[in-house]
């Protein structure tokens, strides 16, 4: 009996993925991930550079 339940809630799709992606409101959200991993990133590689000039100003002296 619970065989038959688990290969049915694995052939059908979640109810609110299909909601999210009729309302295209799927998108946005990917969308919001995406632009946040991008500042992550942008605000990581700035650090990068900011941390290698001080270290190199301080292995200078």
């Amino acid at each position: 009996m619970s065989l038959s339940l688990v290969y049915t809630m694995l052939d059908s799709q979640p109810a609110m993925a299909d909601l999210m992606r009729s309302n295209g409101k799927l998108y946005v959200v990917v969308g919001v991930v995406i632009l946040i991993f991008l500042v992550l990133f942008a605000f990581l590689v700035f650090l990068d550079i900011r941390l290698r000039k001080l270290e190199k100003t301080k292995g200078s002296k």
